[in-house]
């Protein structure tokens, strides 16, 4: 199982984050991701971390659908692959009515329709081929040239059974927040494997996000993610997941422990099926440079 890194970017200066992807190749990760929220394009930050820095897999964890054309994703996608010799990941996600309605002043309708359609225009214009799509959500036609050795890896935030579904079809993997090893092995793999099988594609990558920190005070630790993101169980996609989980919070997914306790549950992730975890260090400054360096010791490991 590959260990990538999540980059917190919001607030920060561009060589200062490209930094933070230097260390994480330094240190041993396979990968290093941005999530797409009202800072820095992460796409493009993906692009020139990748450039900048040799040898490590860059990708968006994730980018949202609704307020980017098909079109326009994809030659920023090829323009990113292109950059980092192909090393980019495109993760891709419908995100959330109060995001799309509220910051985009976009109608969050039939996401799971709008996620097919997207894909279906997406996935052959990242191939460079061309595209006539007419469906319900959007149309797309033309074609994206960019001269790249292949197309990035696309991943889609998938959680429920119809996204999961979906993703298996239609996708390379998908990328996975707020969820357990049990809820991976019991609903994420058999899912989406028995997608992409059913539709003549290869074994999926199973990419799961994780809130991890190496710590003394896992309490604490929780408390601050309760704090900081325990609103994201309101919302649907997150409720939902949780709910299938038997879980009430956020909070109740994150790993927290000393080194032992952490190393369990990364094995159990992998264990479930993920080929993939990114982790998203937690804590206080010297709880997270503990937490990364434990992790890199185990880069090889897991």
């Amino acid at each position: 199982m590959r260990l990538g890194v999540h980059i917190v970017d919001a607030g920060s200066g561009l060589e200062e984050i490209v930094g933070r992807v230097r260390a994480a190749a330094d240190a041993g990760f396979a990968g290093a991701y941005f999530g797409q929220l009202t800072s820095w394009d992460a796409v493009g930050l993906a692009a020139l971390a990748g450039r900048e820095v040799p040898g490590i897999e860059v990708g968006t964890a994730v980018t949202q659908t609704w307020p980017r054309h098909p079109l326009a994703l994809a030659g920023q996608a090829l323009t990113a692959q292109a950059a980092t010799g192909g090393r980019f990941t495109l993760g891709v996600g419908p995100s959330h009515p109060q995001i799309v309605e509220g910051l985009f002043g976009l109608p969050y309708e039939r996401p799971a329709r709008h996620v097919r359609e997207y894909l279906t225009a997406l996935m052959p214009l990242l191939r460079g081929e061309p595209v006539d799509f007419h469906g319900e959500t959007l149309t797309a036609a033309g074609r994206v040239e960019v001269p790249v050795p292949r197309p990035p890896s696309v991943l889609l935030s998938a959680l429920g059974p119809v996204m999961l579904r979906i993703a298996g079809e239609l996708a390379d993997g998908t990328v996975t927040v707020w969820t357990g090893p049990e809820s991976i092995a019991d609903h994420v793999v058999p899912a989406i494997t028995r997608a992409a099988a059913q539709a003549g594609r290869p074994d999926p990558r199973i990419v799961a996000t994780v809130v991890v920190s190496v710590t003394a005070d896992p309490e604490g630790v929780l408390q601050q993610t309760v704090e900081q993101l325990g609103m994201a169980a309101d919302l649907p996609a997150y409720r939902a997941t949780l709910d299938r989980q038997g879980l009430t919070g956020v909070h109740e997914t994150v790993v927290a422990g000393d080194e032992g306790t952490v190393e369990r549950a990364l094995r159990a992730y992998a264990d479930a099926g993920a080929t993939e975890l990114i982790v998203s260090a937690h804590g206080d400054e010297r709880d997270r440079a503990r937490t990364l360096e434990f992790l890199a010791s185990l880069a090889d490991d897991l």
